[in-house]
């Protein structure tokens, strides 16, 4: 199954207690499209750059797998940049620039060989923009993967209903549902959430795991333990494209698959926040998913009770 990934390719300046990165590869849709790919899912990517992003990122794409023929590149702008400092839990973070630069006009006009995938994964955008992509890419009915953030809950609230009505699968982290549903307790915020029109809703809860809720069932992942966290930018959106990738690899969207699909994105986030940027998306291989996924299972594991 064919995954269109929409989104951002951005520069990244981070700063954590740990140390700093200054101008690194980053944006929703490096992150997702690189994930992945890491589980061996088609990808074509959709995205803006400006005339100083350097071709030595593009065939770092290229080189992975990704299907970079709409990836736009406006030679007379700059590429998008964002720059955050993480606090010392790197659970909170201050945004210290935002530079929409060539993303303030970018309006996604998606090639002929993209417009027909079996998954659309849409990253961070607007809502207006989400909705002309499903537009776009429709003609295969394809399942509809969507994330959002606090700004456009915010700031388009009616674009975002219209948006969610058109979405398969929400994932969305706890502040963002909570402030979304307008439900302190994330097992209503998903009921309603899901009332818009998302018929699965994953919520991501950070170094406490994640919650998917499908059918009738819900299912709690925990997050893997790490001695060492860099850097959680790009974790979000490493989680979007492993739990597509998953889908894509299957075939499948039933509920089972859909719970795999949440371990196996919990996995790659788990990677992703070992460095700066997305360096250790370019470089886990397979086996060392598999290796992790393995892990995840020992951990959540319950043992045998006996009875009373």
């Amino acid at each position: 199954m064919s995954i269109l990934v929409v989104g951002t390719v951005a520069f990244d300046t981070v700063e954590t207690p740990f140390g700093r990165a200054e101008r690194i590869l980053g944006g929703s849709a490096t992150y997702a499209s690189l994930a992945a790919r890491v589980v061996g899912a088609p990808v074509m990517l959709n995205a803006v750059v400006g005339g100083d992003f350097p071709d030595a990122h593009v065939q770092a794409l290229r080189s992975r797998g990704v299907d970079v023929e709409g990836l736009v590149r406006d030679a007379g702008g700059e590429t998008f940049f964002w720059a955050g400092r993480y606090h010392y839990d790197l659970g909170t973070r201050d945004t210290l620039a935002t530079h929409l630069n060539v993303l303030a006009t970018f309006e996604p006009d998606l090639p002929a060989s993209y417009r027909r995938p079996e998954i659309v994964c849409l990253g961070n955008l607007d809502p207006a923009v989400q909705a002309s992509v499903i537009d776009q890419a429709s003609g295969g009915a394809p399942l509809v993967i969507a994330d959002t953030m606090n700004f456009w809950i915010d700031s388009t609230p009616d674009a975002l209903r219209e948006t969610l009505a058109r979405v398969d699968v929400l994932v969305v982290n706890d502040e963002e549902a909570r402030q979304l549903s307008g439900e302190s307790n994330l097992v209503r915020a998903a009921r309603a959430v899901r009332a818009m029109g998302p018929e699965t809703v994953v919520i991501k809860k950070g170094e406490h795991g994640a919650l998917l809720f499908c059918g009738d069932a819900v299912f709690s992942a925990p997050a893997y333990p790490l001695e060492d966290v860099v850097d959680p930018t790009g974790a979000g959106d490493t989680f979007l494209g492993g739990f597509a990738g998953h889908l894509s690899r299957c075939g499948a969207r039933d509920p089972e698959t859909m719970r795999q699909a949440v371990v196996v994105g919990s996995a790659l986030a788990s990677f992703v926040v070992e460095a700066f940027g997305p360096e250790r998306l370019l470089d886990v291989r397979p086996e060392d998913l598999d290796a992790r996924v393995e892990a995840f299972r020992r951990l959540s594991a319950v043992p045998q009770i006996l009875p009373v």
